[in-house]
């Protein structure tokens, strides 16, 4: 089966890009309405590899007033909303793909709110992202769902932050989020974020100091990034066996 749906992934990728903007934007409103769902979900399941999410979401609860999860599909969307979900938070960004229109129209029909907020997997968060994270968490409508594209890396790095920000852990304990059991391999390039927040815990074993105030004044990204040494087999597995983003 594995030999047949690689090469067809391929052609997919390689040959629809013109015809997603076609679909969505430049045809008659019926071709858009008959054709333009079809070819967003094969984007979705060959191309965004959404044929193994149907099998394993890599869902979580986080606490009572959140979830985490690898890109969704409109009917894992839709089950989210029986569970509460007010809003999602799309740690992948606007794209134009299907995954995205998808999830876009699936927020907008079951009126859940969707926050599109970029954070990276394999670099260390910049002090605007997690500002941004922060001023996020504060203002947005709970329940909500986190997810990246699949609910490994960036989805770890925002629960830690969820988990201490919103339900008041300490990073010491926030930072089981990054774990192997969410698919996180530390080992590897996505290791980067769990030597950010060991940063943090070696300067506040020196004298405590509240994590947002160590981000706006001492925290030092390139330093991060400069200090961290990735294993090789391990990121060959994460980025060309699993295929993560």
């Amino acid at each position: 089966m594995a030999h047949i749906a690689k090469p067809l992934k391929h052609w997919f990728r390689r040959h629809t890009s013109a015809g997603r903007r076609l679909l969505t934007e430049q045809s008659p409103a019926w071709v858009r309405r008959w054709f333009g769902p079809l070819g967003n979900y094969a984007d979705l399941l060959l191309v965004d590899h959404g044929v193994f999410r149907l099998i394993y979401l890599n869902q979580h609860r986080l606490g009572s007033k959140a979830w985490r999860s690898a890109q969704p599909s409109p009917l894992d969307i839709a089950g989210f909303k029986r569970r509460g979900v007010k809003t999602v938070v799309n740690l992948r960004g606007e794209r134009k793909c299907g995954a995205y229109w998808l999830e876009r129209a699936a927020c907008q029909r079951h009126g859940i709110t969707l926050e599109n907020c970029v954070l990276r997997s394999r670099a260390a968060p910049s002090v605007s992202e997690l500002l941004a994270v922060r001023d996020l968490l504060l203002r947005i409508e709970y329940p909500i769902l986190i997810h990246c594209k699949s609910g490994a890396d960036r989805a770890g790095l925002m629960s830690v932050l969820y988990m201490h920000l919103v339900e008041g852990q300490s990073i010491e304990e926030a930072v089981l989020q990054l774990s192997w059991k969410f698919g996180h391999f530390k080992q590897a390039d996505t290791g980067v974020l769990d030597h950010f927040f060991a940063a943090y815990l070696v300067e506040n074993a020196g004298g405590p100091i509240d994590f947002y105030e160590w981000v706006e004044t001492r925290y030092d990204p390139r330093n991060v990034l400069a200090t961290f040494r990735a294993n090789g087999l391990a990121s060959r597995i994460v980025n060309d066996i699993l295929r993560r983003e």
